[in-house]
């Protein structure tokens, strides 16, 4: 049996440690194409600066546009090019990141996340928008970052719901791969293309991949509550630090080398509904957790578990959460279709899924997660 695991060649984590990002610069070159919002330069200007000073490197400033568009893309793959830049940073949320791998295309590149709300800082795929933000394709790379660089100083002075969010992300990983290593199916490791046959064939889930999407599960109930206290002023202490690592390193390689499944699938699902647009991504992917655990007639026990956790922190747990306040059989058969077509992750459940059970399952998780929020808020009132 074929199996894979791929992952960054470098993650470091710490208090300050954009002040060590010349060292990483310097094991490529001199210079550095820095691509970054606005907002991000300016959050980070003093440990840049230093950096820069004390390992003798230079930083192109690329001005970021905020999309990750193709148009963008060829612009700033022009900018590093006249500039002999050598190596490319992306600094900042998804769409900066998401940019840096698409310059870098897999080479010499660094990863700075200023929020902890995805874990895409790991990945070797990209999502591409058009230049008015609209959906436009997948982008897969022959290899992960070089290093992930994460500064835990930043991430604790960024708002808490990206930090939530990130937890949503994360909650659907160990039930994903959990799916997936059941069915046998192929994971994203070894798919250039994604979830269909890619140059280098398939590959199954390995059983490192499948122990740390578990452990990133135990460490959000252990310290998610308590991380999201300490995001709340701002301090870093273990347990912030522990889902700092949940979010982005555990979730990041569980869900790349353990499998996607029915969570993801609902999550692109309900993004054709308006209302849920000005949701985050975790955020839509945590009630895609719970659709998951009702299309697998999960225990009650571990239903309720989940519930319980995205009620302490947080999290959506009910449509209305997400913005649907309601929804009439056509527009649920629409997110349902479209969770289930060809090419979606939810076919690498265990056992054959179509619309019309994800359209039960959409329906009777709404339910259940309405009903559970009014007893967590009752209980927590007396």
């Amino acid at each position: 049996m074929r199996k894979a695991f791929i992952s960054p060649s470098k993650y470091v984590q710490g208090e300050d440690e954009l002040l060590n990002l010349g060292y990483f610069v310097k094991t490529f070159g001199e210079s550095a194409l820095l691509i970054a919002h606005a907002e991000d330069v300016k959050r980070v200007k003093s440990k840049r600066e230093e950096t820069e000073k004390r390992f003798g490197i230079k930083f192109i400033e690329s001005n970021f546009g905020g999309e990750c568009s193709r148009d963008e893309i060829k612009r700033l793959e022009e900018v590093a090019l006249k500039n002999n830049c050598d190596c490319t940073i992306g600094l900042g949320g998804g769409k900066a990141i998401d940019t840096a791998k698409c310059v870098a295309k897999g080479h010499a590149l660094i990863i700075c996340p200023t929020i902890a709300a995805t874990d895409a800082p790991t990945s070797h795929s990209a999502v591409l928008y058009t230049p008015e933000g609209a959906f436009d394709d997948y982008a897969y790379f022959s290899q992960n970052p070089s290093v992930v660089l994460v500064d835990t100083t930043v991430i604790a002075k960024a708002p808490t719901r990206f930090l939530v969010s990130g937890m949503g992300d994360a909650l659907s990983t160990y039930f994903e791969a959990r799916a997936t290593r059941r069915s046998f199916s192929n994971v994203n490791a070894g798919l250039p293309c994604g979830f269909r046959e890619g140059l280098c064939g398939g590959a199954k889930g390995t059983n490192t991949a499948f122990a740390l999407a578990k452990l990133c599960y135990e460490t959000l109930l252990s310290d998610g509550l308590k991380a999201k206290h300490s995001c709340d002023v701002d301090q870093v202490t273990p347990a912030l630090e522990n889902i700092i690592e949940a979010n982005s390193l555990l979730s990041g390689l569980g869900f790349e080398s353990g499998g996607l499944a029915a969570a993801h699938a609902i999550h692109d699902g309900l993004t054709i509904l308006e209302g849920t647009h000005k949701y985050f991504h975790g955020e839509k992917v945590a009630f895609g957790t719970l659709v998951q655990l009702v299309l697998e007639n999960a225990p009650t026990e571990e239903i309720e578990e989940v519930l319980s956790f995205c009620l302490s922190v947080g999290l959506p747990v009910c449509l209305k959460d997400i913005g649907v306040d309601s929804l009439s059989d056509e527009e649920l058969n629409a997110v349902a279709a479209k969770a289930c077509i060809p090419e979606e992750s939810i076919h690498s459940m265990p056992f054959p899924v179509t619309s019309s059970d994800v359209a039960a399952a959409i329906k009777t998780a709404d339910v259940i997660g309405k009903a559970y929020k009014m007893k967590f808020e009752r209980t927590s009132h007396e």
